[in-house]
């Protein structure tokens, strides 16, 4: 059977990239073996703790422990018992649909229903030159695929005929999933076409709000409606999912002291990767943690009252925190996981399904 949230109220829960990024006190990089072995862990523990969701990220670097979300996720289904696992996100225009949706269709039934896929065409191109794609087919590849990937959601026999892939014809899809569909979900960080091609597809949108004013991200889940309501898709097909960086400690300030160091180490090298120079002041810092910006940095109470604000903007059903950054100790990530599930979600549960 599908799995289904006994909970009221929204989903909540976590994703991870497995970045590799140093200590920011050592200096020191985490082995790969190690951290993946701490994804495994996170997830578990989310599980345990109640959590809804638990997402990983798909990179194809030397910096990140992650390239291959369904085989993660498969090893995280052996090790939990209730908790969706989703990608987050697949870069859907360098990957084959029919091998994406068979993985996670294996993966589905091995976690007895509990798989999902949040496609997006990615922060970073690397997976272009690697898997012999051109980064000018950039947004034809990511229309082709993402409708290749609902129509083999679909259909068991497929045929099908496309500009990136030999022609399917009458081609048999297996294996077929435990869910009568798997969950798709689109990532979006900001571009108003990626907002309307997920309404108009009919699958969940999937904010990434990773600072500023979350107001502005407003604009897009009205696209995405009126999208998804001009192609005919009923309004609880359109779900909408919030995803950022999340840093939970008994105080703001005791947050804010403690995250600092760890975020301005994750912004450095991740602009480093980028090719960009720019180092984060305490300032910067101060402000992008502020009460009314989309950073979830504070006290339980201040995550609250910032998802909740967030929720009357867009009425979304799920909240996703992504907590291992900037060299962040296991520990600190474990003791997040355990705040965000037990002093947050449950008032944030209750109080969204009033």
């Amino acid at each position: 059977m599908q799995n289904e949230t006994k909970k009221s109220g929204i989903e909540i829960g976590i994703y991870t990239f497995g970045d590799l990024g140093p200590d920011p006190q050592s200096g020191k990089k985490i082995g790969i073996k190690q951290r993946l072995q701490e994804v495994v862990a996170a997830a578990k523990l989310a599980d345990e703790v109640g959590l809804d969701i638990f997402g990983v990220g798909e990179h194809h670097r030397l910096d990140y422990a992650l390239s291959a979300p369904a085989v993660v996720l498969a090893a995280v289904a052996q090790h939990t018992k209730r908790i969706k696992l989703t990608s987050a996100t697949t870069v859907l225009s360098t990957v084959d649909p029919v091998r994406l949706f068979e993985d996670f269709a294996t993966l589905d039934l091995l976690s007895n229903g509990r798989a999902e896929i949040i496609a997006g065409r990615g922060a970073f191109v690397e997976s272009f030159p690697l898997f012999g794609y051109d980064l000018s087919d950039y947004d034809e590849l990511f229309e082709e695929n993402i409708q290749l990937l609902q129509q083999l959601n679909t259909n068991e026999i497929v045929n099908w005929q496309g500009s990136f892939r030999s022609s399917l014809n009458n081609a048999m899809i297996a294996p077929r999933p435990v869910q009568e569909k798997l969950p798709i979900w689109v990532g979006v960080g900001g571009t108003p076409e990626s907002a309307i091609r997920a309404g108009r597809l009919g699958t969940g949108l999937a904010l990434a709000i990773l600072g500023g004013d979350p107001i502005r991200f407003k604009p897009l889940v009205d696209l995405y409606r009126q999208a998804g309501a001009e192609a005919g898709h009923a309004e609880d097909v359109l779900k909408i999912a919030v995803t950022g960086h999340t840093f939970i400690a008994k105080t703001s300030q005791q947050a804010k002291d403690e995250f600092y160091p760890y975020y301005g180490n994750y912004w450095g090298y991740i602009n480093k990767q980028r090719g960009m120079g720019t180092m984060m002041s305490r300032s910067d810092f101060e402000y992008m943690a502020s009460p009314e910006t989309g950073l979830f940095v504070g006290s339980p109470q201040q995550i609250i009252e910032k998802i909740l604000h967030q929720h009357e903007l867009f009425g979304h059903q799920r909240f996703i925190a992504q907590m291992d950054i900037g060299g962040l100790p296991f520990s600190k990530v474990a003791e997040g996981i355990e705040m965000l599930a037990t002093e947050v979600a449950p008032v944030v549960r209750r109080e969204t399904a009033k």
